[in-house]
């Protein structure tokens, strides 16, 4: 039965979304005991192809469920599926464009030719451990009609193959010299992609790093890591910057909406306690509720300056202003962050694609 291969495509960067969402939120997605430990057999064995095929098993089911998945060759009768095609233009580019380790030529190599997934084939494969969790999860699989459920085993698989990625290393594209409509366009991707929330930390203590470099400030630039708790800390905000060991400027850097009472508990566990006087919010203009301007503006008239500016916006004019030499700094200073250890190979392979499309427009 025929494949729709480029809507087989859209399918995995859909569900790829979510899946990255899971790993850097530390979310497992849902599945069962049973589906939890046969993945993790067929994932650690070092027959790559299982995982691959039952990526490629579970496409197919989800688009036709008259497919039968376990008839990998079209002249195996009306209801079989061209698994070969399927891998060679949908699984293996996709899972070699994400990084995700993989095997290198068609993943039903590795069975006799016309095999069938079923317990006759048991007898010619080496690991025979890995084939078997390979052929209870096509037994689940048959036994799914839900759309939702089976995305959601699409999901979870798709979630453990980023794992597989995470444990290996993504060396980053180099980034050349570009103008500020790339700038632009780098920027948009980056912080419209999951990161957990650190693409918008990155970004912000990149510049800042930038305008300390170039304008050869003394600043002392601090920021924490993700989800840590500004009071544990006992820091001023996402990212702090001194002077001779005074606080002359922090931020904060939120994608979540800010209202008024989030203005007020900045400023009272965070502002007032410090004494700083100059706290900026890192904040797109949609999330800003009216209230959260007008407390904002009280502060102001009493000596705090609490401003909102959005990340992308103040970032170009910064590049802008700072001209080659400061664009120089900023791509240095940012590619040093993003090889920090701590920093999810996600995050890596969406900057490669970023740059890899920016490159190929030049």
């Amino acid at each position: 039965m025929p494949i729709d291969y480029p809507a087989a495509r859209q399918l995995l960067e859909e569900v790829l979304i979510g899946a990255e969402t899971d790993l850097l939120q530390e979310e497992v997605p849902q599945a069962s005991a049973e589906v939890r430990e046969a993945c993790t057999v067929i994932f650690e064995s070092n027959t790559q192809a299982y995982r691959e095929t039952l990526l490629g098993c579970t496409i197919a089911r989800i688009q036709d469920k008259r497919v039968d998945i376990r008839k990998p060759y079209t002249n195996q009768g009306p209801r079989a599926f061209n698994g070969r095609t399927l891998d060679e233009r949908v699984v293996n580019p996709f899972l070699h464009d994400k990084r995700i380790p993989s095997s290198r030529g068609p993943y039903l190599g590795v069975f006799r030719r016309s095999v069938q997934f079923n317990a006759a084939t048991r007898g010619g494969v080496r690991d025979k451990d890995g084939y078997d969790a390979f052929l209870a999860l096509i037994s689940y699989l048959q036994s799914i009609s839900n759309d939702s459920t089976l995305r959601g085993f699409l999901r979870y698989l798709i979630y453990n193959f980023l794992k597989l990625r995470e444990a290996g290393d993504v060396p980053l594209a180099r980034l050349q010299r570009i103008s500020l409509e790339q700038y632009d366009t780098l920027l948009s991707g980056l912080l419209a992609s999951p990161s957990g929330g650190r693409s918008p930390v990155l970004l912000v203590v990149a510049t800042f790093k930038a305008i300390k470099e170039y304008f050869e400030l003394d600043w002392e630039i601090s920021y924490q890591g993700i989800n840590v708790a500004d009071r544990a800390s006992g820091v001023g905000g996402d990212v702090t910057i001194k002077s001779r060991g005074r606080v002359v400027m922090a931020a904060e850097i939120t994608e979540r909406p800010v209202d008024r009472s989030r203005v007020v508990a900045t400023f009272n566990t965070k502002i007032a306690p410090a004494g700083i006087e100059d706290y900026l919010f890192f904040a797109k203009p949609a999330t800003l509720a009216p209230e959260a301007r007008k407390q904002a503006l009280q502060y102001f008239s009493q000596g705090h300056e609490v401003n909102f500016i959005e990340i992308k916006t103040w970032i170009l004019m910064v590049l802008a202003t700072m001209g080659k030499k400061g664009r120089g700094l900023f791509n240095q200073i940012l590619l040093a962050l993003l090889e920090g250890p701590d920093v999810p190979n996600s995050l890596k392979v969406t900057w490669n694609e970023l740059i890899t499309r920016l490159t190929g427009s030049i």
